[in-house]
C-alpha cells in the first residue's frame, strides 16, 4: 500500500508541478544577437513563438566588443534612439532576468544594426503562483489562446482533483 501512496504523491506533485524560472538563450542559439538576413528570421519572431515568465533569465551570447545590448523604452526601439538606455550589456554574455510582467524592448548599441532589424521585444507574463497545486485565475495576459469558455474554472477542477487525491490517500490511511 505504501507503493500506492507514494504512486499518488507522484501523480500529484507532476499533476500540479511548479512553474520554475529558466534561462533562455536569446534566438534559440548562440550567436543569435545578429542582423536578421530577412524578415522571417528576425529575434522577433522567435520571441513570439516563446513564453516567457517573470523570473525567466534572458542570455545573450555574442562577439563582444562587436555590438551591445540595450534595454530602451518602446519609444526609443521604435526609433533605434541608442542615447539614453535604461540598461547596457556589453560583455558578449549577458544575462537579464526578467523581474516586471509586460513588454520589454531591447535594441542593438550599434545604431546601424539597430536600424538593419537587431532588436527584440520580449512580452513577459506573469508567475503563476501555486500552492498545493491551487492556482489562481489567470491574468488576462496570461491567456494564451482563444477558447470556448468553460462551464467551471481550471482552479475548481483542480481543487476538485486535489479533493479526490486527499480523499483517496486520507481513506488508504484510515484502512491500512
Amino acid at each position: 500500500m505504501a507503493a500506492l501512496s507514494k504512486a499518488l504523491f507522484l501523480f500529484v506533485f507532476l499533476f500540479f508541478g511548479l512553474s520554475e524560472a529558466r534561462e533562455i538563450l536569446v534566438g534559440g542559439k548562440t550567436n543569435a544577437w545578429k542582423i536578421p538576413s530577412s524578415p522571417a528570421e528576425s529575434l522577433n519572431q522567435w520571441a513570439e513563438s516563446s513564453r516567457f515568465r517573470v523570473g525567466d533569465t534572458l542570455v545573450w551570447n555574442y562577439e563582444e566588443g562587436k555590438d551591445s545590448v540595450l534595454k530602451v523604452r518602446k519609444e526609443d526601439y521604435e526609433a533605434c534612439n541608442i542615447t539614453n538606455p535604461q540598461g547596457k550589456l556589453e560583455d558578449g554574455n549577458a544575462k537579464v532576468e526578467l523581474q516586471n510582467p509586460g513588454p520589454i524592448y531591447f535594441i542593438s548599441g550599434v545604431k546601424a544594426h539597430c536600424e538593419q532589424g537587431l532588436k527584440l521585444v520580449v512580452v513577459v507574463m506573469t508567475p503563476r503562483h501555486r500552492f498545493i497545486g491551487i492556482s489562481p485565475a489567470p491574468s488576462p495576459a496570461e491567456i494564451e489562446a482563444p477558447a470556448v469558455a468553460p462551464s467551471s474554472g481550471a482552479a475548481s477542477l483542480k481543487v476538485g482533483v486535489l479533493a479526490v487525491v486527499v480523499g483517496i490517500l486520507g481513506a488508504h490511511m484510515i484502512w491500512v
